[in-house]
């Protein structure tokens, strides 16, 4: 198990986004296993781009906040913050309505970076959209 507490529940995650954009876009944390953590969104008018389609931006909001939490959920609160340093994504296909489902898992666990893979699948399990989040781990100040 990769995270730093070890009876992690997902309700515990589903606090963070309160008062958020995540909470604005209707995200939500689904499932926490011992190396990954899961969430979904829907494709609505708040996350649909003008042709109808779900919008690039709002699969990045999913991935980032995928990764970030999980980076959140890795370290030593006390003595850690962590803070997105860079995000990559490519959208390999188009999704109209539903929801969209989020997988984020880690490539690197280091003690200064943090890199998630994060797949971004419909609901008919079809790859949406492939992102990689660089996470940079600070001590608190």
């Amino acid at each position: 198990m990769i995270w730093f507490k070890k009876d992690l529940q997902i309700h515990e995650i589903a606090q963070l986004g309160k008062g958020t954009m995540s909470e604005h876009i209707g995200l939500a944390f689904t499932e926490l296993g011992a190396d990954y953590i899961k969430a979904q969104m829907p494709v609505d008018a708040r996350t649909r781009q003008p042709y109808g389609l779900l919008h690039g931006g709002a699969s990045c909001v999913l991935a980032e906040t995928l990764g970030s939490v999980a980076s959140a959920m890795v370290i030593d609160p006390e003595r850690f913050i962590c803070v997105g340093l860079e995000i990559n994504a490519n959208h390999v296909r188009g999704v109209r309505e539903g929801l969209v489902i989020g997988i984020a898992r880690p490539l690197h666990i280091g003690s200064s970076t943090h890199v998630w893979d994060i797949k971004i699948h419909d609901e008919r399990e079809k790859l949406v959209c492939i992102s990689r989040l660089t996470v940079a781990i600070l001590k608190k100040a």
